[in-house]
Parts: C-alpha cells; sequence; structure tokens
C-alpha cells in the first residue's frame, strides 16, 4: 500500500502546496548539495539501492516531498508513518506487512516517518531489529537535531541527510511553476505575476517553500473574485491577501543592505544609540528579527572575538530568547545584545587568523599531522611511531609544555595576534609567555643537536 497514492474524485480540495509537489527527481527544485549529478542520495535512488537516512531540516525544505520522490522511483513497498498519531501496536503492524511484501514479492519496505524526533525511545527500539537487518528501509524527516532526539543505535545505523531552507531563486522557481502550470497549478486561471509580488512571497516565506505556496494560494483566492481575463498579482495585492506590510526596502534591495550595513557599522564603532536606532528603523520596516540576530551572533565573532568572549554568548542568548518570546516583546532582548556588542571592547584579530588559516590550507593541502600527536589506539601504529614522544600538557607546571604542533612545514607560522585590548590583553600575554619558552626550547634542542 503506497500511503502517498491519491485516490481520484471529482474535486481535488487539496492544498496548492501539496498538488504542485514533484513525483519525479527531474522536477525537484533545491537541495542541489544532496541530489546534484553524480551525488550519493540521487545515484541511490535512481539506481533503486537505498539506505536508511534521516532528513534534518527547517519546515517547507522539502523533506516530506523528497520521501514522495523515493516513493514513486523507487520499486520498494513504501508505506507512511505518522510519529504523533501512531505507536508500537502500529509499527508492528507494518513490520508484518513488510516481511509478507519481501516473502511473497520480494519486495523490501522503505518506511517514511514523519516528526522522527517526536517517537520515545521505546518506539524508536521497536524499529532498531528490523532496520538492522534490512528488513525496514527507513526514512525519517525530522525539523529537530537528530543528534539529541534519535537514540544512539538508531542513529549510528543511518545517514543524516540536511536540507536547507530554499534559497530566492529556488523559491522564484516555485513560484513561477505553479502561477503557469495548468495541470496541477493556477495556469487556467490565467494569472499574471509582477516580478515585486514574487519577491514579496519570497520575503513573506523565509525559505519555507509550503508558506511560500500556500501565500500564493491566498492570494489567488482574493483574485478569483474579480473579473474573468488577464489578472495581475502585484505587490498591493499580495500585502493584501497576506495581511503583511511590505518592507520599507527590498529584501535584496539597495535601501536593505544601507541599513544592516549602518547598523554593522554603528556597532562597530561603539556608539550603541545609533545601533539601536538602525535596528528600530529594519524592525518598523518589518525586516525578519531572526535575520537580524544571525548577523549579531557573526559579528559577535568577527568583531569582539575574544576582546570580549561572553559576547558570542549574549548574541545566541537574545536569538534563543527572540525564539522563546516572539514579536514585540522578543525585540527588546536582540535590542539588550546590540548595546552590548556596541559597548564591548573589539578586535577581529580572530576574523583573520581564520582567514590566514583558511589561505594557507589552501595554498599547502592536506599536510600529513606530526607523527608524535598522532592517535595509536593499535599496536602497529604504536611501532610506526604513532604518539611517540608526545608529552602530556597535565603533568607538567601550569599545565603547559613546550611543544610543537603545526605540520613540519609550517613550523613557527603565527596566525592568531591578540590585541591589548579587553581579554584579548590577557591571552596576548598567556601567549607571549608561550611563545618564549617555546624558542628557549628550540634553541636548547638545536645545542642538544650540535653537541
Amino acid at each position: 500500500m503506497d500511503l502517498f497514492d491519491q485516490k481520484d474524485t471529482d474535486i481535488d480540495l487539496s492544498p496548492l502546496a501539496d498538488k504542485m509537489r514533484p513525483r519525479a527527481l527531474n522536477e525537484f527544485v533545491g537541495q542541489s548539495h544532496l541530489l546534484g549529478l553524480g551525488s550519493l542520495l540521487r545515484r541511490a535512488i535512481e539506481e533503486d539501492r537505498l539506505f536508511s537516512m534521516i532528513f534534518w531540516g527547517p519546515p517547507g525544505s522539502g523533506k516530506t516531498t523528497l520521501a514522495r520522490v523515493i516513493a514513486h522511483e523507487t520499486k520498494s513497498h513504501f508505506v507512511s508513518f505518522s510519529a504523533v498519531l501512531s505507536g508500537v501496536k502500529e509499527i508492528r503492524a507494518v513490520v508484518d506487512e513488510a516481511q509478507s511484501q519481501w516473502r511473497y514479492h520480494r519486495k523490501k519496505t522503505i518506511l517514511f516517518v514523519d516528526e522522527i524526533h517526536r517517537f520515545n525511545k521505546a518506539q524508536q527500539d521497536a524499529f532498531l531489529p528490523h532496520v538492522e537487518k534490512g528488513l525496514i528501509t527507513l526514512i525519517g524527516a525530522t525539523t529537530e537535531n537528530p543528534s539529541f532526539e534519535v537514540i544512539s543505535p538508531l542513529l549510528s545505523r543511518t545517514r543524516v541527510m540536511l536540507l536547507k531552507p530554499y534559497s530566492d531563486s529556488e523559491l522564484a522557481v516555485i513560484i513561477n511553476r505553479a502561477v503557469h502550470n495548468k495541470e496541477k497549478g493556477l495556469g487556467d486561471l490565467d494569472f499574471e505575476i509582477e516580478p515585486d509580488a514574487v519577491e514579496h512571497i519570497i520575503w513573506s516565506a523565509d525559505g519555507d517553500a509550503r508558506m511560500a505556496l500556500n501565500s500564493l494560494e491566498a492570494v489567488a483566492s482574493l483574485l478569483r473574485k474579480e473579473e474573468t481575463g488577464a489578472r495581475k498579482i502585484t505587490r498591493v495585492v499580495v500585502e493584501e491577501a497576506l495581511q503583511k506590510k511590505a518592507l520599507q526596502y527590498d529584501k535584496g534591495g539597495e535601501e536593505h543592505y544601507n541599513l544592516i550595513s549602518a547598523f554593522h557599522k554603528s556597532l562597530r564603532g561603539s556608539d550603541p544609540d545609533a545601533a539601536l536606532y538602525w535596528l528600530g528603523r529594519m524592525l518598523a520596516a518589518g525586516e525578519d528579527p531572526l535575520y537580524i540576530a544571525r548577523r549579531m551572533v557573526r559579528f559577535a565573532s568577527e568583531d569582539v572575538g575574544n576582546a570580549e568572549p561572553a559576547a558570542l554568548g549574549i548574541s545566541v542568548s537574545a536569538m534563543q530568547a527572540f525564539h522563546f518570546i516572539g514579536l514585540p516583546e522578543g525585540e527588546l532582548a536582540i535590542a539588550q545584545a546590540a548595546v552590548y556588542l556596541a559597548t564591548a571592547p573589539k578586535s577581529n584579530s580572530l576574523y583573520i587568523a581564520y582567514g590566514k588559516v583558511k589561505e594557507r590550507i589552501s595554498e599547502t593541502g592536506a599536510l600529513a599531522v606530526p607523527l608524535h600527536i598522532r592517535n595509536a589506539p593499535t599496536r602497529l601504529m604504536k611501532d610506526l611511531g604513532y604518539g611517540k614522544g608526545y608529552q602530556y600538557a597535565h603533568e607538567f607546571e601550569d599545565a603547559y609544555v613546550p611543544q610543537d604542533y603545526l605540520p613540519d612545514e609550517l613550523m613557527g607560522e603565527v596566525y592568531y595576534r591578540p590585541t591589548a585590548r579587553g581579554h584579548e590583553k590577557v591571552i596576548k600575554d598567556r601567549i607571549e609567555k608561550w611563545r618564549k619558552l617555546r624558542e628557549s626550547a628550540h634553541e636548547q634542542g638545536k645545542k642538544k643537536g650540535e653537541t
């Protein structure tokens, strides 16, 4: 029984988002990092050699849709299962059916479990032996981190596939396809959609394809009341249908970047008043507060860094607080973090250091790990010299021993140069002391080598 197959009815009452779900792999939009030509998952689908996996991604990122594509393209018996509505009894029924499918039809069973994070430990344990034996190929879908929500034995027998939010360009393809598709979409209604209207639907969806199509359907319902003939979907119509005021600047337009730039530079320039003003301007325009919070988390590492290590934690806490409280009260947590960042000591040493490291890696490639700091879990590795000469820091005074950790080719290179501002002054003094100890140890090593 394929629970994804829809029975024929005189009137299809399914929402637009459901009607427009692609059934074939070549119709699927987005997630190119998983479904690109030659990719592991794409080959597994095309060759019908699937493995158990968990789709982890935000709402509307295509988890269920991708499962439906697999249902359509695979020759296996496919069953959909809701973690919310089902329990161990239903799991046993699925297992019995899977055994029958294999015994009488030589068909493997693919079980799609939506919201797998809602399963308790007992329910997950019930799946485990059948997944392990290969009777069931499990495909789970979750918006939560599987590391915390899926039991370790089950997690170790699956591969986690990270799905990303849809990009603006991908959402534009999905929206325009739905407007013009005569078979499943709105093509028979003869709509024309203006670019500004597409942009506003994209902005309101925030990477969620389902939300974008639901919004488009709401707009279409409003326009159906108009006279027959060509009907335009404009930004004004979208605003009316969604009851969301358009941004005073386009999400991808110049004014958007001007305001976020002004906010960022005010933080960097240690001006809390200006930072609060530009923050207020963006929020008043309808900008997503979480977008601003994400930029502040980045700022905490890029422009404050170790001059005030607490800045990163405070920025993340502000983002979590907004998640918890929402609008409008949650804005105050973001404002608090903004003032903290503006008044914190500044350093971009970490940003510069990591940039140098990435550049150096691209130049030198995968250099060998020095033998003395390699892991040596086996006798053979020890015989080959793995871990030989490694000095355990905790056995020395102040838990520090002069020892080299970089590859031989990069010995002595310095990437991180802390400033004398804020907490970095403490780090700077500490690092300078350690470097002098290392230099002294190198000198002593040279003298011993000469003698």
